[in-house]
């Protein structure tokens, strides 16, 4: 039975994690538990340079799957971070999520992913993930906050370098997202993009089969997530991750969801139809659009995973590599402030 999580026009559609899986949790505990072993080893150091107490709460950023992100401040150095609590003590699959998220990003050292800063483990059972504040909060925030007014080229040329930059280091690093969309892609008023939101990403070791489980938002999986034997062929994990860049990239163009009229409510059986059965997101129209841009949107979308073009492939699109970076840089940071504006 799938899980509806309403986002913007009520189209992120969350699946069941399996019992390998992960979710994101609530904030409040009763009776402490003992951390899984991947949260305790990580906080391990992080437990003894900080506790809640020496963080000052300035505003909530966000509400997870049943976490909330704070902005906070720390008492002593006036240092700002983003304090993402879980509440971990009744759901093992939280557990799970919150494990699987430190031991990606303790492993992460890339100016294109979201810096992790520690864990803190209070006495009452909820678990602290803290992290780097990003100012301008996420793409999909960004877009609201323009009242789904399409992003223009250059902006989405810098966006989308950044993103593919962040995946390159991810994927050299055999690291999945499995969950990229606007939401999870963050920026900051001196223009920065990094990927977060790592519960459902996986480090590929023995087996690539996992990462064909339903894990993550339907609404931006790939059609090999659900049908493999149609669209997988040789299975490559990385290029689902592809595949879901490209159609946030579409959605920002839009101003809405691409798979779906715009306003329209989606359900499990109209997504998974539009996914597998569908044509593939269609390129805007000649003229509305560059052709740099429709061909990049195409390398992205194809439906057969073997024919989506790689990340390092795509680091070379004309759309992303032939612009001039500057311009492109001055266009994304120029969108953020206009906004913060309005």
């Amino acid at each position: 039975m799938a899980v509806v999580r309403q986002r913007r026009v009520n189209l992120t559609l969350e699946l069941p994690l399996p019992d390998s899986a992960s979710a994101t949790g609530d904030c409040r505990l009763r009776l402490p538990l003992p951390a899984p072993p991947a949260v305790a080893a990580s906080a391990s150091a992080s437990t003894s340079e900080h506790r809640l107490s020496d963080f000052e709460k300035l505003q909530v950023l966000g509400h997870g799957n049943g976490g909330t992100v704070y902005k906070v401040r720390h008492r002593r150095t006036a240092a700002v971070y983003a304090l993402k609590l879980l509440h971990t003590d009744t759901d093992a699959s939280l557990r799970r999520q919150v494990s699987r998220e430190v031991e990606i990003l303790r492993h992460t050292d890339s100016p294109f992913v979201v810096r992790f800063h520690g864990v803190i483990l209070p006495p009452s059972g909820d678990v602290a993930v803290l992290l780097e504040q990003m100012d301008a909060g996420s793409l999909d925030s960004l877009l609201r906050r323009r009242g789904n007014r399409p992003f223009p080229e250059p902006a989405l040329a810098e966006i989308a370098r950044q993103a593919l930059h962040g995946l390159a280091y991810l994927h050299s690093h055999q690291i999945v997202h499995r969950d990229l969309k606007p939401s999870n892609l963050l920026v900051n008023r001196s223009g920065e993009v990094k990927i977060a939101d790592f519960g459902v990403g996986k480090i590929l070791r023995r087996s690539l089969d996992p990462c064909l489980s339903y894990v993550g938002t339907c609404a931006y999986m790939s059609p090999e997530r659900f049908d493999p034997e149609s669209y997988g062929g040789d299975y490559d994990p990385y290029a689902a991750d592809v595949w879901s860049l490209g159609l946030a990239v579409l959605e920002l163009y839009l101003g809405h969801f691409p798979l779906l009229p715009a306003g329209q409510r989606p359900d499990w059986a109209a997504l998974m139809c539009a996914i597998c059965f569908g044509e593939p997101p269609a390129p805007p129209p000649e003229g509305e659009a560059s052709e740099d841009f429709r061909g990049f949107i195409g390398c992205c979308l194809q439906k057969e995973s073997g024919k989506r073009w790689s990340v390092a492939e795509l680091l070379g699109h004309p759309f992303v590599a032939g612009r001039d970076r500057s311009e492109s840089a001055r266009a994304l940071r120029d969108l953020i402030a206009e906004t913060a504006e309005s």
